[in-house]
């Protein structure tokens, strides 16, 4: 007999996959086919497939929403919120929108975590302490509002650098989210990843003054734009 939920001799620890792949999103034995989702904000839903890899594993997932901020959201409702995975399994999550106000000028951005809770044996486990890994992936959601301008593969380029002291502030005018990696500054990776709003502005350091930078950014599919470059004004 097995057990998928945790009795008082157990102990879970969860652990985050922040990893950032071409096409996959990975955590233990579990896989979703996604690393980022773009919701259009008049779409009445968005699948997601979670896939069990595992030869030997029976996993219970459970999923949610949260907002920016971390905390769980009853904007968005996941169907089924929490089922049972067997070894090859394919499962596909049904993500909607109830509704909300949001902006029409600019993305909102949401956060989608899947965790993988083993089975355990209840037989092996009785009257025993154990250890039980929990894994979980969490994945940025975009919700994007129609008519949206620049087209979204513009934007990059739209971006703004100023130097204050020995840090660079990025500017986006543009409505959407935009991911960059790999800045690099004379040659040298000054920050791995930066997250500039809608609107909004980051900044990063850069002990070294130049006049010119170099960026990727993360495009709807999860991969990396070819290299850019950017003018420090």
């Amino acid at each position: 007999m097995f057990l998928l939920v945790p009795n008082v001799f157990i102990t879970a620890i969860l652990l985050f996959a922040g990893m950032i792949m071409p096409a996959l999103s990975y955590a233990g034995g579990i896989v979703l086919n996604q690393t980022r989702i773009i919701y259009p904000l008049n779409q009445k839903q968005s699948n997601i497939t979670v896939r069990n890899t595992s030869e030997l594993e029976r996993y219970m997932i459970q999923s949610w929403v949260e907002d920016a901020s971390g905390g769980k959201n009853r904007d968005f409702i996941l169907t089924p919120p929490l089922f049972v995975s067997n070894p090859g399994d394919e499962n596909a999550l049904r993500l909607m929108f109830l509704g909300g106000t949001l902006p029409t000028d600019r993305e909102s951005l949401y956060r989608l975590t899947v965790k993988a809770i083993p089975a355990v044996n209840k037989d092996e486990v009785k009257e025993r302490n154990v250890l039980m890994l929990a894994t979980a992936i969490r994945i940025k959601l975009f919700v994007r509002p129609d008519g949206l301008l620049p087209p979204v593969e513009k934007a990059p380029s739209e971006l703004n650098f100023s130097r204050n002291g020995s840090e660079i502030t990025v500017s986006n005018p543009t409505p959407y989210y935009i991911t960059m990696v790999k800045i690099t500054v004379n040659g040298k990776v000054v920050s791995k990843n930066v997250m500039v709003p809608p609107m909004g502005h980051e900044t990063f350091p850069s002990p070294t003054h130049t006049s010119v930078l170099t960026y990727k950014v993360i495009n709807d599919h999860g991969g990396m734009s070819n290299e850019l470059t950017g003018e420090i004004k």
